[in-house]
């Protein structure tokens, strides 16, 4: 059994690849992925987002702004009311990222020592977000008692030593399928020597599909082909790599 730890079901293309989100979830039910978290990333967003996943039981969701949406319409009271929804087992996505709106650095932050206050206030992990902001995420984590609430370093493609703070405050780290591209030498090497009961799994589709799907849009299925490949690289079997994942996902989201 397997979970997709992030995914944006929201976001996947049911135009031309699938009929509804109905046909996203059997596909993973057909590559034994059992359990979904579909991830919100604006408020204006959530309540639709929620309405696409309500009738499923096995599909989990998180309520949080994006720091690349932190220019969205932003209400703390909304969030708050949104994050307290008993499908919601996470807050987030959340985070900065100094690449691509370095501009927004200001508001980024501010939004993001909002959301980790509120997950430590209602005790429910974040999922964060970091890109060009290692030392910066982790103060904001630090000085708002993270470790209270735990988290997952979603997407992760930092260096091992960011890796180890953010398992110093309790979070978990989250493999996507940018493991399985060519180029992510540096990566692997982490990998490798992470704890598995430190890791998840995620696909964040529709982007970043692993290989052998690069190219095409990703899907909650194709979590399968990371597990593989993490096991590759650790030289485990992938029924611990899947046993293990699993165990971790219901631990930090579902065992509140």
């Amino acid at each position: 059994m397997f979970v997709d730890s992030h995914c944006h079901l929201d976001k996947l293309n049911y135009q031309d690849l699938h009929t509804n989100v109905a046909d996203v979830v059997a596909k993973a039910e057909q590559a034994n992925v059992k359990q979904l978290l579909s991830v919100g990333v604006t408020l204006e967003a959530f309540p639709k987002m929620m309405e696409l996943i309500a009738p499923f039981p096995q599909v989990h969701a998180s309520a949080g702004v994006h720091p690349l949406d932190v220019e969205s319409d932003f209400d703390l009271a909304q969030l708050s009311a949104f994050a307290k929804q008993d499908k919601v087992v996470a807050i987030g996505e959340t985070g900065l990222d100094f690449h691509y709106k370095p501009e927004t650095k200001a508001l980024q932050i501010e939004r993001f020592e909002q959301q980790v206050e509120l997950a430590v206030d209602v005790n429910k992990p974040l999922i964060i977000h970091t890109r060009l902001a290692r030392s910066e995420t982790l103060s904001i984590l630090r000085n708002g008692h993270a470790e209270r609430c735990g988290g997952v370093i979603h997407c992760f493609t930092e260096d091992r030593a960011f890796a180890e703070a953010a398992m110093e405050l309790g979070f978990y780290i989250s493999i996507s399928g940018i493991v399985t591209f060519r180029q992510a030498t540096e990566l692997k090497e982490v990998v490798k020597t992470l704890p598995l009961e430190r890791l998840l799994i995620e696909t964040d589709s529709p982007y970043l599909a692993p290989v052998p799907h690069r190219g095409s849009e990703n899907q909650p299925a194709y979590v399968v082909e990371v597990a593989s490949y993490i096991a590759q690289l650790k030289g485990i079997s992938l029924g611990e790599v899947a046993s293990k994942t699993t165990q971790n996902f219901s631990d930090l989201f579902l065992s509140r």
